[in-house]
C-alpha cells in the first residue's frame, strides 16, 4: 500500500482516507453493537416494554431492537430520527416500534408532536413495566416539547440563535434542556417507577450521558442559572418567558439523587473514540501506521483545522512527532461562529478549508473530514477532501479559498473542485471524524 501511495498520489491517498471513514461509520452502526446490551425482556403476565428514544441513529437503532427483540416478547413504542435517516428496509417494513420523523437542527411541530406522544406513553408505567431509550446524537432538536409557558416559536428562535454563536455543545445543550418539558432527565423520570435502561450513542466530547441529546433520561447537574449565564456569554436573546423561568429557577431539571432514578440504567453502545480506533486498525492493515490524536477536540473548526496542518507539516518536514507514512486520526465537535456572513457549509468543510489554506500544498499531505451522520450541517455532503493540488486547482478556475473561508462557504469551494464525500445518511452518529495522511 505504501508503494501505491508513493505511485498515485492523487488516487490512492482518497481511496484509502474513505476506507478509514467507512470503517469508524461501520463501528458505529446500531446492528453492529446494540446485541450485547439488549436485557431479558419483563415476563408478559406481569410488564410490558416500551420504546422511546431520539436522535440520527434512532430508526437505526429502533429497527436493530426489534430485529433482536425475542418474535413471542411484547414489544411497542415510538422513536423520532431525523428526516431521511430512517433505515430504507425498515421504512418499507415497519416493525413493532413507530418511527417517525422530524426536522433538525432547528425543531419542527412534527418533533414537537412527537415528544408530546414519546411523554404520553411512558405515564403510568409500573414496577415491571421496562422502557428502552434509544438515546443518539440529534435528539435534542429532535425532541423537542417546550417547558411549560413557552411555545415551539420560542425554542425555535433559541435554536437558532445557539447554532450561530459559536457556542460549544455542552453550553447549548445546557440551555436547551432547560427550556425543554423533557430533555434534562425529566423524561426518565417521567417514566417512575418502571425499570429503565438508556443505550446511548455518543456525539458529544467526553460522553457524558447528560449532555447527549440533552439527556432525556439521565438526572442533571446544570442549573437554570448556568443555563442564564450561556446565554448571556454568548449573546442569546431571551424571550420573556424563557428568561423568567430560567431566572427563578421554575426551569430547573432533576438531578443527582433523585429517588426516581432508582435502578436505571445508562449503556454506552458506540463512541467516537471506538470509530477512531477502528480507522486506526484498517490503517494499519495497509501497513500504516495511525495515531488518534483525541476523540474530544473543539473549538472554531478553521483554526483546528491550522492546527492539523501545522502537526502534518512538522511530520512532512521533519518527521516529529510521528514518522510518515502515517495517519492522524480525530474527533470531537468543533463550532462554526457564523454571525451574519453565513453560506453554505458544516463543520467538516469549514475545518478542511482552514487546514488547505494552512497546509499550501504541502507536498504528500491529504486530508479527509466529515460527519459521521453522512450531514455536513445542513447540506447534503457528508465532508469533503483535501490534497496538496488543492489550493492550485482552486485558483485554475479563478477561485480564492480566503474569500470563500471569510463568507463560511466552504461546501461552494469544494462543491467547484468536485471534492465532496456524499454517502447519504449513514444511520448512525458519533460526530467529527478527522484523518490526515502524510504520505
Amino acid at each position: 500500500m505504501i508503494e501505491t501511495l508513493t505511485a498515485t498520489p492523487t488516487t490512492a491517498p482518497r481511496r484509502l482516507l474513505r476506507e478509514l471513514f467507512d470503517a469508524a461509520v461501520r463501528r458505529a452502526l446500531p446492528q453492529q453493537v446494540i446485541a450485547a446490551h439488549l436485557p431479558q425482556p419483563p415476563d408478559p403476565a406481569r410488564g410490558r416494554t416500551v420504546v422511546i428514544g431520539a436522535g440520527k441513529a434512532g430508526g437505526a437503532m429502533a429497527a436493530a431492537v426489534d430485529a433482536l427483540w425475542p418474535a413471542g416478547a411484547p414489544l411497542s413504542g415510538l422513536v423520532v430520527t431525523r428526516y431521511g435517516h430512517v433505515p430504507p428496509a425498515y421504512a418499507a417494513r415497519p416493525g413493532r416500534i413507530e418511527v417517525v420523523e422530524a426536522a433538525h437542527p432547528v425543531p419542527d411541530e412534527a418533533g414537537r408532536r412527537a415528544a408530546e406522544r414519546i411523554a404520553a406513553l411512558v405515564r403510568g408505567l409500573g414496577p415491571d413495566d421496562l422502557v428502552l431509550c434509544l438515546v443518539s446524537g440529534g435528539g435534542s432538536a429532535l425532541l423537542s416539547l417546550p417547558a411549560p409557558g413557552l411555545t415551539l416559536q420560542d425554542k425555535q428562535a433559541v435554536n437558532q440563535a445557539l447554532l450561530r454563536s459559536g457556542a460549544a455543545i455542552d453550553e447549548m445543550n445546557t440551555v436547551r434542556k432547560h427550556l425543554s418539558a423533557v430533555k434534562g432527565g425529566r423524561l426518565g423520570a417521567a417514566c417512575a417507577p418502571a425499570r429503565v435502561l438508556t443505550l446511548l450513542i455518543s456525539d458529544v466530547p467526553g460522553d457524558a450521558p447528560e449532555v447527549i441529546a440533552s439527556g432525556p433520561t439521565v438526572p442533571d447537574r446544570s442549573t437554570c442559572a448556568d443555563a442564564l449565564a450561556i446565554c448571556r456569554r454568548h449573546g442569546i436573546a431571551l424571550p420573556p418567558a424563557a428568561e423568567a423561568g430560567l431566572a427563578s429557577g421554575a426551569f430547573e431539571t432533576p438531578k443527582p439523587g433523585d429517588a426516581r432514578f432508582a435502578g436505571h440504567e445508562v449503556r454506552m453502545i458506540a463512541t467516537p473514540q471506538d470509530s477512531l480506533e477502528a480507522a486506526a486498525e484498517a490503517a494499519r492493515r495497509h501497513g500504516i501506521e495511525a495515531h488518534v490524536l483525541s476523540d474530544e477536540i473543539e473549538g472554531e473548526s478553521r483554526e483546528v483545522g491550522k492546527v492539523h496542518a501545522a502537526l502534518a507539516r512538522a511530520v512532512a518536514r521533519r518527521g516529529q512527532p510521528f514518522a510518515r507514512p502515517c495517519v492522524l486520526l480525530s474527533g470531537g465537535e468543533t463550532t462554526v461562529t457564523v454571525g451574519s456572513r453565513g453560506g453554505r457549509g458544516g463543520r467538516a468543510t469549514e475545518f478542511l478549508l482552514g487546514c488547505a489554506i494552512a497546509l499550501q500544498g504541502e507536498p504528500g499531505v491529504h486530508v479527509l473530514a466529515a460527519d459521521t451522520d453522512g450531514i455536513d450541517g445542513v447540506e447534503d455532503n457528508a465532508g469533503a477532501l483535501v490534497g496538496p493540488d488543492t489550493l492550485a486547482r482552486a485558483a485554475a478556475l479563478g477561485l480564492k479559498a480566503t474569500d470563500f473561508l471569510d463568507r463560511h462557504d466552504a461546501y461552494s469551494f469544494f462543491a467547484a473542485l468536485g471534492d465532496l464525500v456524499t454517502t447519504g445518511p449513514t444511520f448512525t452518529n458519533v460526530n467529527d471524524f478527522r484523518a490526515v495522511l502524510v504520505a
